[in-house]
């Protein structure tokens, strides 16, 4: 096989409004279109005839960011990693300053697989020849210096191409190998198109394209529950928030495996680690915990004189959570390993060394759920009906229960990443 990179060149400026494919059509056809071709064309290209160029200055970059943000996955100084509403992880979320006029930015298309599709009718309603059209961007990569061309568009080819249980040259059954076909595209039209050059648009002539069903660029981003490098550690940390609502999907034993893994290495007295955590994650043992603990709720409420139409909605919104939450654990400490002195407020400091112990080991378990993508709420709700939860869970009197941990997804509608934290009332120096 042997490939063709034609730049388009003589192409004017384009502008909000423009008809991409009556722009490029004459060109096109003057150099002798093909079926089979592959039209690609830039980013900004596309941003700019669908007018999602706007201003950026007097502060509006960051506000620009954030808007296109759904998710940050790291930043390290004025350096931003965030994931944009279509999946894509990019500088900035896709906002760009270059080739565009002083003071303005521009964002990423809305959707930028249906403009594909779109310059890749009217291509062929103009031409017509039928041919496949990929948009790209440039992003950089982890582990790797330097930007490349990707495809954040395409329609008339497949995006991937699924290798797996196909033979190779050496008779190997491939059992992980899945090419980003429209990727290597956009990728080798960079060689024909930098970002001084002015050639906003090339064709790719020569590709012998697979019979497989026509893809997307959203099929090339990877899902979620697959990505084993979602969030840089401190990002991670700091973007974790309380979530008590949470998808209908249950949640792997090996994530709470790992979660555990990482509660344990809390800093703990004596090198102990009087810890222990309880996933209540059968539907028995479930029903059981939270009727011990409605019960006795119950009880010392009606004690404190709380009417019972109160008491019915605490109930009803603790079970809510607790009863719901695809998966459930009860963190545990035992503070028995504690040294007892003459001096009661050193035996009560001691005691509470296992305690703070135990609020490090119950953070690390959060933050790593937090890591793997999964959401959770830690509520107070045991600490309140000690005994209860022991007997519902078939513990030794040694331990003392240090609240409950609801786990789950996050929802369909997850919450805007949260914003950077002023640290004016919470950090001092001397």
């Amino acid at each position: 096989m042997t490939l063709e990179i034609i730049p388009v060149t003589g192409l004017p400026e384009f502008s909000e409004g423009d008809n991409i494919p009556a722009i490029l059509s004459g060109p096109l056809r003057a150099m002798g279109l093909r079926t089979g071709d592959v039209v690609v064309v830039t980013q900004k290209v596309v941003s700019k005839a669908e007018g999602r160029v706007v201003p950026s200055g007097h502060g509006q970059r960051d506000a620009l960011i954030a808007q296109e943000t759904r998710r940050v996955v790291a930043r390290k100084g004025n350096i931003l990693i965030a994931e944009t509403r279509h999946g894509f992880v990019c500088a900035n979320a896709g906002v760009d300053e270059s080739n565009v006029a002083a003071g303005m930015a521009s964002l990423l298309p809305e959707d930028p697989d249906a403009s594909a599709q779109r310059i890749g009718h009217g291509l062929l309603d103009l031409t017509g020849v039928e041919v496949a059209v990929v948009i790209t961007d440039t992003f950089g990569r982890p582990w790797r210096n330097g930007l490349v061309n990707v495809a954040i568009g395409c329609a008339g080819m497949p995006s991937v191409v699924d290798l797996r249980g196909s033979v190779d040259a050496g008779g190997r059954v491939l059992e992980a190998t899945i090419v980003a076909l429209a990727d290597e595209i956009a990728a080798a039209s960079g060689l024909a198109m930098g970002k001084a050059d002015g050639v906003p648009a090339v064709v790719l002539r020569g590709m012998e394209m697979p019979e497989l069903p026509h893809g997307t660029a959203e099929d090339l981003v990877r899902p979620s529950g697959e990505d084993m490098f979602r969030n840089s550690p401190l990002t991670s940390i700091s973007a974790r928030r309380t979530i008590r609502s949470f998808g209908p999907d249950s949640v792997p034993r090996e994530a709470i495996e790992q979660a555990v893994r990482a509660a344990c290495t809390a800093p703990a007295p004596h090198h102990s680690r009087p810890w222990l955590f309880v996933a209540v994650d059968s539907a028995a043992a479930r029903r059981a915990l939270v009727s011990a603990m409605a019960a006795a709720w119950r009880l010392d409420l009606e004690s404190d004189g709380v009417p019972a139409g109160t008491i019915d909605h605490r109930l009803a919104r603790s079970d809510t959570l607790l009863g719901t939450a695809p998966s459930l654990m009860v963190p545990l400490v035992r503070t028995g390993g504690s040294t007892t002195y003459p001096d009661t407020r050193r035996s009560e400091a001691e005691r509470e060394m296992f305690l703070l112990s135990a609020g490090a080991a119950i953070e690390n378990l959060l933050l790593a759920l937090h890591a793997e993508g999964l959401a959770s709420a830690w509520i107070s709700s045991t600490l309140f009906c000690k005994e209860e939860v022991r007997q519902a869970l078939t513990l030794e009197g040694g331990w003392l229960p240090m609240g409950a941990i609801a786990i789950g997804w996050p929802p369909c509608d997850q919450p805007a990443p949260r914003p950077r934290l002023d640290l004016t009332d919470f950090l001092m120096y001397r």
